[in-house]
């Protein structure tokens, strides 16, 4: 059985990922495996907020994502279809990468849109990181707009 890694960041267009994800593992005989990575907070100055503060944070994302996982496993599992779920705290490209390494993933499936623009000049675009460096073909799913989402149902 294959195994399809799915990096997921839990936003709005994460069930389209899931659901492609879900889709493609079925056609290769897969399991899935999807996975979020909290991120801490950017600090872009001197005055960044107090290492306690940052750990709460985190701490709450952490429980948030940990909810958030769970929904996502009832909503798209079923008893042909297992879904495993994990989360991981860091750097999403480089947890990615290697989450894939450990687990053998035969595929990855993420979406193509990152965070803010702002985000994406500091840090980098985890999919584009993920892309250059993976080991196993990974697939690329687009973000859809509310618009497309409707031209698609007419």
């Amino acid at each position: 059985m294959k195994t399809v890694l799915v990096p997921i960041d839990l936003s709005a267009t994460t069930a389209t990922v899931c659901a492609a994800a879900v889709a493609f593992a079925r056609n290769v005989n897969g399991k899935l495996l999807f996975l979020h990575i909290v991120q801490p907070p950017v600090i872009t100055s001197d005055y960044g907020i107090a290492m306690e503060n940052l750990e709460e944070l985190v701490s709450v994302s952490e429980k948030s994502a940990t909810t958030q996982l769970e929904v996502l496993k009832k909503q798209f599992e079923t008893p042909d279809q297992p879904v495993e779920t994990m989360q991981l705290t860091g750097a999403p490209a480089p947890l990615i990468l290697e989450e894939a390494r450990k687990c053998g993933a035969d595929y990855i499936v993420m979406g193509s849109h990152g965070h803010t623009a702002l985000y994406d000049l500091l840090v980098g675009t985890t999919t584009h990181g993920v892309l250059k460096q993976a080991n196993c073909p990974v697939l690329i799913i687009p973000a859809v707009s509310g618009e497309a989402r409707r031209k698609r149902q007419i």
